[in-house]
């Protein structure tokens, strides 16, 4: 079974980090940032560290395992966290180097039902979550700063 790690990255200005995928052909999507977990990792929180300095050269706190997804042959975890400070013109992971893999661009969306309805967050699953979550408050940048 594969496993994947994600964030929700809450800031300090009540707005979540996530990367809108632009894919030829596609539709262009937004999924929180993360990926997955390696053998070399020493555990599933360790992998979204590695993966979030790779993709945003950013640091986390990590509060929380959020929600986790479980579909054929994948589980992904999904974990609330807050970040401080990140620079997307500093990401190291190999997948923005690979041919064919579209662009990644970084976007900071407000903490809202709005917010969130206004991207096509990716899994639908975790947009559901996010917004009951954001509607009972517990995604405030009040619960996790």
């Amino acid at each position: 079974m594969i496993e994947r790690v994600r964030a929700v990255l809450v800031t300090e200005d009540d707005t979540m980090l996530v990367i809108r995928r632009t894919k030829p052909g596609v539709p262009v999507y937004w999924v929180l940032p993360g990926g997955g977990v390696e053998a070399s990792d020493e555990s599933r929180e360790a992998a979204l560290h590695r993966e979030i300095h790779e993709e945003i050269a950013g640091k986390t706190d990590i509060i929380r395992l959020l929600h986790r997804i479980e579909s054929e042959g994948e589980r992904q975890f999904i974990y609330l966290a807050r970040i401080m400070t990140w620079s997307f013109e500093d990401r190291t992971g190999p997948e923005f180097s690979a041919e064919g893999r579209g662009e990644y661009a970084l976007e900071e969306v407000p903490l809202t039902v709005e917010g969130i309805d206004g991207i096509d967050l990716q899994p639908e699953e975790m947009a559901h979550v996010l917004r009951g979550a954001v509607q009972d408050g517990t995604l405030a940048s009040r619960s996790v700063f």
